[in-house]
């Protein structure tokens, strides 16, 4: 029981705050996860408990330095979900913008293009495999928090010129 305790209590990264941890994690790619059982479920919970704690809407492992391809999402209107191992099988050519901001970049919201839909495949909690396909905010949530995943940031989605603004703005704050 201890051990879920400590599960419960995750610190969001946020990009300059933690001196080079959070920068250097949150720009990792992170590792497959090898076997879903009962600790991969207790961080799964962990990781929606920080998340409304955060009001956000989505928030992956690497955000809180767990290195392993895990994220949650919980958009309105829509249940609370787990996405393990996930595979991104197909994106729309029809793109949207729309503004994004992130619990690892606090305080910056700003327009980012992304596909309108998505197909995608991944496991829940459980270790049961399932597809989705998913639009409008909800497809938009799932591919910002698979772009974790991968070390992307929603701001390297930008042009450079807006991105080093917004990294000079970080690092000033800091």
């Amino acid at each position: 029981m201890e051990r879920v305790q400590k599960i419960e209590k995750m610190k969001i990264l946020t990009l300059g705050n933690e001196g080079n941890e959070g920068n250097v994690l949150l720009r990792q790619k992170a590792k497959p996860i090898t076997k879903i059982n009962a600790e991969i479920a207790e961080i799964a919970a962990a990781l929606l408990d920080t998340l409304y704690c955060g009001k956000g809407v989505g928030l992956a492992g690497p955000q809180v330095g767990f290195m392993k391809r895990i994220f949650v999402v919980h958009v309105d209107k829509d249940m609370p979900r787990v996405f393990i191992n996930p595979s991104v099988l197909e994106t729309s050519e029809e793109t949207v913008k729309y503004e994004e901001g992130c619990l690892s970049i606090p305080g910056v919201w700003v327009d980012v293009i992304r596909p309108k839909t998505l197909r995608i495949k991944a496991w829940n909690e459980k270790g049961k495999p399932f597809i989705l396909d998913a639009d409008g905010i909800l497809a938009r949530v799932i591919l910002h928090e698979y772009d974790h995943l991968e070390g992307m940031l929603f701001i390297d989605r930008l042009s450079e010129v807006k991105r080093n603004r917004i990294l000079a703005k970080i690092k000033k704050r800091v």
